[in-house]
């Protein structure tokens, strides 16, 4: 498995470098467009017992959104989608005795939609126009070093003191240690970078932004789960050998991303013009 997990990093980490430093906004955009179309098509399954005929139609559907996203590229796509995070923490906190208000696939197909597109149009964004006074690929790449961080920590953290269960019913394996570990590295990573006077943000607002970008990230990865639990999936699927799905890999960037970009709208940071 862990040969299998290097392997498949080997080959996209060139994909996805290359295209985040080497392309211009639009071809950026269809790529990242790839990867996400993928995602939804594995979310189409997970929405319940559909057709394939459903799964084909709501895919298309999703392509359709991300275009006509980024033609007219609304800024309350992005201002507005911190509202839809709250309500999925009250779901996950709720789960599983709600889930059978919201697991039903025509809410679902909608739910697709909010956790996909925000999240491929904020990276989008910030590949082209960059932030905190760093260009678009490099403002990118530090968001995701937020992120990647906080995975990193929660998982020796968790290892080392994990004791009391983040959310059982949802995700049995994370746990409350685990969670802060990965916020303080995640932190640390903010400020080792603010340390080397690269970016033109105040540290505080920053570690705010940063403090909601990656808490946003666990509930992105705690959401998946849970709706792959209520599906019976252990994976979305099996398209990256090692790793799963690409759902998998892109859960916790679901709710990261946007929550980031209206982070530095709210506190005036550069990048955060919606």
């Amino acid at each position: 498995m862990l040969k299998l997990r290097v392997i498949t990093a080997l080959v996209l980490l060139p994909i996805v470098l290359g295209a985040v430093f080497g392309l211009e906004r639009l071809p950026f955009a269809l790529i990242a467009g790839v990867f996400f179309v993928v995602a939804g098509w594995e979310w189409a399954a997970m929405m319940g017992r559909v057709s394939l005929a459903v799964r084909i139609g709501w895919t298309i559907c999703l392509a359709v959104v991300l275009a006509l996203a980024e033609i007219y590229q609304p800024a309350w796509l992005l201002n507005a989608i911190p509202v839809w995070w709250l309500l999925a923490l009250v779901l996950v906190v709720g789960y599983p005795k709600n889930a059978g208000f919201w697991y039903r696939p025509s809410l679902m197909a909608v739910v697709g939609l909010l956790l996909l597109v925000p999240s491929w149009a904020a990276i989008v964004q910030l590949q082209d126009e960059g932030a905190l006074g760093l260009a678009g690929p490099f403002a990118l790449l530090f968001i995701l070093l937020w992120v990647w961080a906080a995975d990193t920590g929660a998982y020796f953290a968790g290892r080392a003191f994990g004791k009391h269960k983040l959310a059982p019913l949802v995700s049995p394996g994370k746990t409350i240690e685990g969670l802060v570990g990965g916020v303080l590295l995640s932190l640390a990573v903010v400020a080792v970078v603010y340390a080397t006077g690269l970016l033109t943000a105040s540290l505080l607002p920053l570690m705010v932004v940063a403090l909601m970008t990656v808490l946003a990230s666990a509930l992105g990865d705690l959401f998946e789960s849970m709706v792959k639990r209520q599906r019976g999936f252990k994976d979305s699927g099996t398209i990256l050998p090692g790793h799963g799905g690409m759902l998998d890999r892109i859960d916790s960037v679901t709710a990261a991303m946007p929550i980031a970009l209206a982070g530095f709208n709210w506190f005036g940071l550069p990048g955060g013009s919606l």
